[in-house]
């Protein structure tokens, strides 16, 4: 016996799939971007301990 899906629990499969792909993808671009943007505070935190250091 062959079982088929209707259209509409394709739909909300590729729905569901769809959800949870944009959710990891989100979350981990927004976890990048606050390596990166720690990184940038680190680096001008270092820069302004030099800057301090020769005057």
């Amino acid at each position: 016996m062959e079982k088929k899906l209707s259209l509409l629990q394709t739909l909300a499969t590729a729905g569901v799939f769809s959800a949870i792909s944009f959710w990891y993808g989100f979350m981990f671009g927004r976890e990048s971007a606050r390596k990166e943007l720690a990184d940038l505070v680190e680096d001008l935190r270092r820069g302004n301990e030099v800057s301090k250091r020769s005057s």
